[in-house]
């Protein structure tokens, strides 16, 4: 069966989707993407995303084309053309077509949508088995990384980084700082037994999943705080995971080449996985 896309008002194959040269996503990145998992065929979470979608647009001044409920029949369409089970629907609004210029275009132009789904295996990733292993690499991205930019070339080529280490994810620091992973929120767990990650700041992405383990570390009583990591806590973390919609919560059991702890998956990251997963079904759209 043809993949199929949706762009702006129709459902086509995924190879006869064409944007234009002058949509300003592709001459300027000027535009927004949101990406929701995918379980038994059905959207987790979902809520949150579209909402992170609205916020986003709203940030750079894009009028969001459809409501939530306009966005979620779209998305459940495009899942069942495809017959996806498992896996991600990605969403793209850019601010339009219009000629060539850094200012917005004057006048009505209409945002451009592109939605396509990918099929992953996320409940059984052999990863979450093995855990992952991690690098860290400088942070060389803007200063508005709470809104969710289609811009993502530091992130490519620190995800590049860490595929050329043979690893699978790359956590970036600024001034010694960890901010978050290339493409996901940064979890320690402390020697004392504390759950740590960043707080929410215009220097992180406000990751969806981020905000759901939150919740079932507070409803499991496991303490958490919202602070800064410095890179220097890494290797002496008791565990650390990394969150986001594909990985959901990933164990890592190396960091920079050193293993972590004993280098297996830690007992916390496995059981805020088991637990992510019954919340993912309870959510399921």
């Amino acid at each position: 069966m043809s993949r199929i896309a949706y762009l702006n008002v129709e459902f086509l194959p995924l190879d006869e989707a064409r944007v234009p040269v002058m949509d300003r996503g592709f001459l300027f990145a000027d535009g927004i993407y949101e990406v929701a998992a995918v379980l038994h065929g059905r959207l987790v979470d979902n809520a949150a995303h579209l909402a992170r979608l609205d916020r986003s647009l709203s940030e750079i001044g894009i009028h969001n084309p459809h409501t939530a409920p306009e966005w979620e029949r779209l998305q459940s369409e495009l899942v069942a053309r495809n017959e996806v089970r498992e896996g991600l629907v990605y969403i793209q609004v850019t601010r339009g077509v219009a000629e060539r210029d850094f200012s917005f275009p004057k006048g009505d132009v209409a945002p451009t949508v592109v939605m396509f789904t990918q099929e992953k295996s996320i409940v059984n990733n052999p990863m979450a088995e093995a855990g992952a292993r991690v690098i860290t690499v400088p942070d060389l991205r803007w200063k508005r990384r709470d809104i969710k930019s289609v811009a993502l070339l530091a992130q490519v080529l620190a995800k590049q980084q860490a595929a050329e280490a043979g690893v699978a994810e790359a956590f970036m620091v600024e001034d010694g700082v960890v901010t978050e992973g290339s493409s996901s929120t940064v979890f320690i767990l402390t020697k004392g037994g504390t759950l740590v990650t960043r707080p929410l700041s215009h220097a992180v992405l406000p990751g969806i999943t981020r905000k759901a383990v939150l919740a079932l570390a507070e409803e499991t009583g496991l303490a958490f705080e919202e602070r800064l990591i410095n890179a220097r806590e890494l290797p002496e973390a008791a565990e650390a995971f990394y969150t986001s919609a594909s990985a959901f919560v990933m164990p890592v059991v190396e960091i920079d080449g050193k293993p972590l702890g004993d280098g297996r998956p830690g007992p916390v990251a496995r059981r805020l996985r088991q637990l992510y997963f019954a919340f993912a079904e309870r959510s399921e759209a």
